[in-house]
């Protein structure tokens, strides 16, 4: 018998590849007579283009054509790139065109595309393009562009109000009039990025033969990019392939299809020869979509006890300058909010604002770390208020898992209505106090505070809606030589598809891990697929890969029953041989099985027999599943610099049933890395004019391998009733929670001096800042 690959740590079948040089990357891409594009972009965050003059440029030696929207393909040249997640709430849907037409609307925008012998000399010819703008008035601070009379993102726009909506259920107003307690915060979220190692980068073909359009692009959604550039040129959707080849990192930002995508395909189709286009890292800083400046008034009214009665507050979120991404990141911190706890009446009133800056979409949690962050906090205050431990404030208020399915009251971003489909909330919490020693915590800090040191212990909760439809497909295919082929529409980032996909086509269809190979990302290789975004790739690509080798697995057992002269429940597969449990067990090997499916040339198939070995397999879920967990965090900050260090860290994790414990162990310590950077240092900062301040890793700090440490994970499985395998997501839960219990611990270290934290990042200086107003140095009390 073979071994079993389910729940089992198989090393990623990916790594030898990329650990080895071997990876095919995009800017790995060479075809050939490939001309280099590169882009001119707005310096201004708000200006009309008056003129855009190419002349002195085009004469430059080593310059092949310049274009600007006026060039492009006529369908593309005047049209907005189509709408990926229309939303009724969305009172303009302002999506980008390929190349700006009559104004620019934040730094960077791409104005024309200048295509080279190579990259240098077209960077050498950006000077020499000539632009007259108009210079505008330029929406910058969030909350100055929400009000009345602010400059306008968009000239032709009456405010800058994008979207507004209401998340409400229960009596909020009477819960509150009747409250013993009630404890309010106003909260403030940075902006940042997902920051991947590597930069978008896109190469597109057209075959002069066929007309195909061909797209190599470093994206995490190919079928999307796919139905976009079909839309855009007003092409049949066969005409087009989109290929990703190995992404080194998407975190969100790469699940967007970017103007510059249309605008190097139009290059492709115009100059009639291949172009490449790699993003480099200012451009990244001023032009890959980000995430997160929000505001959150918002209050918690509580019984005498603790047990909370309602939550209700505004969100101000902050847009940029387009909706590529709808206002999904709004939508779901709305919907976040009550996380794991029972909250009997909920009110949040959002707006959503376009700014001139850089657009914003979903990174990695997709606003449910703001979120969770604003909730948190809310949960820590109240247990101040009342003097009780802030692990049994939270343990009061759980949902329990007799509640089980239990409905929050909201329809989530799916359009179902929001309900946990499973999930032990209290053991969760417990399982992460237990491994932390969090009833220990009190006498270390007495004992660290003794020696004049600060340390703190912080906690937080979560609950993530995870693995979102429609659906994803896989193709599983035995072919001649024995090996299986599998297919999908998923595509890998670094999370491990590739294994996960293996490990189940090989249990579920009976033969050796080394012999199945893996095909992602191609969209010629499956006519159907979604991608990489919400956590979702185990659930439905993992879930179509078992249906689909369970049906060939059928497939097989009958051709082999036909074949060695027994019934079909006589026949079992394993170590990708068919064998007859009869005599002495006769056997025959997928590829003998394979050959003999093809037939013989003019010669007729025997009746009902199968003409090859092949499924493709679509799951799609009825509703989100909800994956959930707890983290605990230990630091000490040294209150002289307000430098923060993590002494600890604790994770229970709940998705479901693991695939491979240790791609999940992986995911979870990854997204802590950017909870950390959440927390503690990355902060996309902005002038009152809408310009770029930092842009550089020199500005813009990101968590080094010291500032991570290794966490200690522990997981709580309650497989999920919605999907066969039992999955939940794993992508983000180290992400979501990881700020709130960061600076939840931050602010129990600096608990001597009183200090309250509503901000995230917190870095030194505003610690220390904060330290200043606390009356914390000693010189102040001395003056």
């Amino acid at each position: 018998m073979g071994a079993k690959h389910f729940g089992a740590r198989v090393q990623r079948l990916e790594d030898d590849a990329l650990l080895t040089g071997k990876g095919k990357y995009s800017d790995d891409i060479r075809r050939p007579n490939m001309l280099h594009a590169v882009f001119l972009r707005s310096p201004h965050s708000h200006a009309k283009i008056l003129k855009i003059d190419a002349s002195a440029a085009l004469s430059m030696p080593g310059v092949v054509a310049v274009y600007t929207a006026a060039d492009l393909p006529e369908k593309a040249k005047a049209s907005r790139m189509p709408e990926v997640l229309p939303n009724p709430a969305i009172v303009s849907p302002r999506t980008q065109f390929p190349l700006a037409i009559d104004e620019v609307c934040y730094v960077g925008d791409p104005l024309a595309i200048i295509l080279a012998e190579n990259r240098y000399v077209a960077e050498d010819a950006i000077p020499f393009v000539e632009v007259d703008y108009e210079i505008l008035p330029a929406a910058s601070d969030l909350r100055q562009a929400a009000a009345a009379g602010a400059p306008l993102a968009h000239s032709d726009l009456p405010d800058n109000t994008i979207a507004a909506f209401t998340q409400r259920y229960g009596d909020v107003d009477a819960a509150f009039a009747g409250a013993a307690h009630v404890f309010s915060d106003e909260i403030w979220q940075h902006r940042g990025g997902g920051m991947a190692m590597e930069t978008r980068g896109v190469t597109a073909e057209v075959d002069r033969d066929t007309g195909t359009l061909t797209v190599w692009s470093s994206t995490q959604t190919p079928h999307i990019a796919r139905r976009m550039l079909a839309d855009i040129f007003g092409r049949s959707i066969e005409s087009v392939r989109v290929i990703a080849p190995d992404v080194g990192g998407g975190f969100g930002p790469k699940a967007v299809f970017y103007p510059e995508e249309a605008a190097v395909a139009s290059a492709a189709m115009l100059i009639g020869c291949p172009v490449k286009f790699i993003e480099d890292r200012r451009e990244h800083f001023m032009c890959s979509t980000q995430e997160r400046d929000q505001f959150w008034n918002i209050e918690i009214a509580c019984d005498k006890d603790g047990r909370i009665l309602g939550v209700r507050g505004t969100l101000l979120h902050e847009q940029g300058a387009f909706v590529p991404w709808g206002i999904i990141t709004p939508y779901i911190a709305s919907t976040t909010v009550p996380g794991p706890y029972v909250i009997p009446s909920y009110r949040l009133d959002v707006k959503a604002i376009l700014t001139n800056k850089s657009p914003v979409t979903p990174v990695r949690g997709a606003g449910r770390p703001q979120a969770v962050f604003a909730m948190e906090r809310l949960m820590d205050g109240i247990a101040n208020k009342l003097g009780l431990d802030r692990a049994e404030i939270r343990r009061r208020n759980l949902v329990q898992p007799n509640q089980m399915p239990y409905s929050v009251g909201l329809t989530f971003r799916d359009g179902k209505p929001l309900s946990y489909d499973s999930g032990d909330f209290p053991k969760g919490q417990e399982t992460a106090v237990a491994a932390s020693g969090w009833s220990e915590f009190a006498a270390q800090k007495a004992a660290a505070l003794a020696e004049g040191r600060y340390i703190g212990i912080g906690l937080s909760n979560y609950v993530e809606g995870t693995g979102l439809g429609p659906y994803e497909g896989v193709t599983v295919r035995v072919q001649q030589n024995g090996k299986v082929r599998v297919v999908s529409g998923a595509t890998s980032q670094g999370q491990g598809v590739r294994t996960a996909l293996a490990q189940l086509v090989a249990d579920n269809l009976g033969c050796a891990l080394d012999d199945v190979e893996v095909t992602l990302g191609d969209t010629a290789a499956i006519s159907q697929g979604m991608g990489a975004f919400a956590s979702r790739q185990t659930i439905n690509a993992g879930n179509s890969a078992v249906m689909a080798a369970t049906t060939v697995r059928r497939q097989l057992q009958t051709a082999a029953a036909d074949v060695l002269g027994v019934a079909v429940e006589d026949i079992e597969i394993e170590d990708g041989r068919a064998f007859s449990n009869l005599g002495n067990k006769p056997s025959i090997s997928f590829g003998d099985l394979a050959r003999a499916s093809q037939g013989v040339p003019g010669f007729s198939m025997k009746p009902g027999q199968a003409i090859g070995f092949e499924n493709t397999a679509y799951f799609a879920p009825p509703q989100a599943t909800y994956c959930n967990g707890t983290h605990v965090c230990k630091v000490e900050v040294d209150i002289g610099t307000g430098g923060v260090r993590i002494l600890d860290y604790t994770i229970a994790h709940d998705c479901g049933t693991i695939v491979n414990p240790l791609i999940v162990d992986g995911q979870v310590q990854g997204g802590l890395a950017h909870g950390i950077g959440n927390a503690l240092l990355e902060w996309m900062k902005y002038d009152e004019n809408a310009q770029p301040v930092t842009m550089s890793f020199g500005d813009y700090l990101l968590p080094m391998a010291t500032d991570v440490p290794t966490a200690r994970i522990k997981h709580v499985v309650t497989p999920t009733p919605n999907n066969p395998l039992g999955v939940k997501g794993a992508g983000e839960g180290g992400t979501i929670p990881a700020a709130a219990a960061i600076i939840s611990a931050i602010e129990d270290a600096l608990s001597p001096f009183g200090v309250r934290i509503s901000r995230a990042p917190i870095t030194p200086e505003a610690l220390v800042e904060l330290l200043e107003q606390s009356g914390a140095y000693s010189w102040q009390t001395a003056g």
